[in-house]
């Protein structure tokens, strides 16, 4: 089996036999990744608690076949603070949950690790409402399901756009409208989320407006998956 290292962040874990474990990873460069971590269900465990989920971790692993082996772990960020809070948790293992689904097995996307990576280190420094919905808006962006924002997808006019259909991906015409109605407040977060301005919208507070884009994210994204985001109940 060849050796190789590889820095990652853990998704899930689910226990293997009596002392093992599996850890599911986004990598920095192999995509997602299942390993085995030895005896690390044991008291005694070199590992310890650093690989649990939202760990981001540097790893010596050893190819195989299936699953690989995890040989050294060292802790590159805890995420103490979001561990600590349950409401950071929450949304953190929300994030996690949707990275699971869409990372494909051992096949590389850089950009999707660095998306999670910074939404972690976001969270971790600054909690905000608007962290898992624009991560989830990203993500759609990156599946290639940017939503069309600024013209009615039906007939084309940029003018009175009333509503969103998860359907048609993007926003309608008071004419054409169907699927759910969006405010005008709600399309301009979701364009600055969209469009360089996520930094500044950050700092939104919660409110009607943030709720209403966390719901069509969160309908947009289970379209794609065509399933339900089970970790969004306890948010």
């Amino acid at each position: 089996m060849s050796l190789y290292r590889e820095r990652g962040i853990v998704l899930r874990t689910y226990k293997l036999g009596e002392a093992d474990r599996i850890v599911v990873m986004m990598t920095e460069s192999r995509g997602k990744v299942r390993a085995v971590a030895k005896g690390v269900r044991k008291t005694k465990s070199r590992f310890g608690g650093r690989l649990e989920p939202t760990s981001h971790v540097s790893l010596l692993l050893y190819e195989g076949r299936e699953l690989d082996i995890i040989s050294q772990v060292e802790s590159i960020d805890h995420f103490r603070t979001i561990r600590e809070d349950l409401d950071r948790l929450a949304q953190a293992v929300t994030m996690l949950e949707v990275v699971d689904q869409v990372a494909q097995e051992r096949e590389a996307s850089q950009r999707l690790y660095q998306m999670l990576l910074g939404a972690l280190r976001t969270l971790a420094a600054r909690p905000s409402v608007i962290v898992v919905p624009a991560f989830f808006w990203k993500v759609l962006d990156l599946e290639g399901l940017r939503p069309e924002l600024d013209h009615c997808v039906t007939c084309g006019i940029d003018v009175d756009l009333v509503a969103f259909d998860v359907d048609q991906g993007g926003v309608l015409c008071r004419t054409c409208r169907r699927g759910v109605p969006i405010s005008p407040e709600a399309l301009a977060l979701i364009r600055r989320i969209l469009g360089g301005g996520l930094a500044a919208a950050l700092d939104e507070p919660s409110s009607p407006v943030t709720h209403e884009v966390e719901v069509l994210a969160t309908r947009s994204l289970e379209h794609h998956l065509e399933r339900r985001i089970r970790s969004m109940t306890v948010l």
